[in-house]
């Protein structure tokens, strides 16, 4: 497993052997069992995870007490908690594994050595923030200032296995709509 991520980040830039070695020895893998909460509102988030298998969810609990799904994490994403992981500041959200999944983590300070010790990962870790600051503001933009059913069509252009792994009530609430209106548009398209 730590192999897949070690070949993701080279396709991204190539890699030194010792960068390898370094990343290989310090990934951690977790197992996490459906519902297992991986970072806390109030924690400090000190691990970046590549998620290998399953789902997580990012979300925070309104003053209202209600529960707000931010954005999904799969195969292939990394989970993270941004702001609180680059300013070392307690974090606003909550994150859930919502399937049984296996993530492969590293530290914040395992990160910063590996950015001291080794130039070319700077290069690969200022496109993956790239990316993801895109993808952060296409959610953003694809959900804000657009009706329900437009919102709803966009999670099953660009993410589809969303629709189908994801628990309605998580669905719903990421889309800002209720649980009734949700199972109308499915029915509908």
């Amino acid at each position: 497993m730590k192999e897949s991520v070690i070949a993701f980040l080279s396709l991204i830039y190539p890699m030194s052997d010792q960068l390898k070695e370094y990343i290989y020895t310090h990934l951690k893998e977790t197992h996490l069992k459906k519902k297992e909460i991986v970072l806390r509102e109030g924690e400090v988030s000190n691990n970046i995870a590549f998620i290998i298998k399953g789902l997580l969810r990012s979300y925070h609990i309104t003053d209202e007490g209600i529960d707000t799904t931010v954005w999904f994490m799969k195969e292939g994403d990394v989970a993270i908690s941004v702001r609180s992981f680059l300013e070392r500041k307690p974090s606003k959200e909550f994150i859930e594994a919502i399937e049984p999944s296996i993530i492969l983590h590293i530290t914040y300070n395992e990160l910063q050595e590996a950015y001291q010790k080794f130039p070319e990962f700077n290069i690969i870790g200022r496109i993956l923030t790239e990316r993801y600051y895109v993808l952060s503001e296409e959610r953003l933009l694809g959900i804000r200032n657009i009706k329900a059913v437009e919102r709803y069509k966009f999670l099953l252009t660009h993410h589809p296995e969303i629709i189908e792994r994801a628990p309605t009530q998580h669905i719903a609430s990421y889309l800002d709509i209720d649980k009734a209106t949700l199972s109308r548009l499915k029915r509908n398209l």
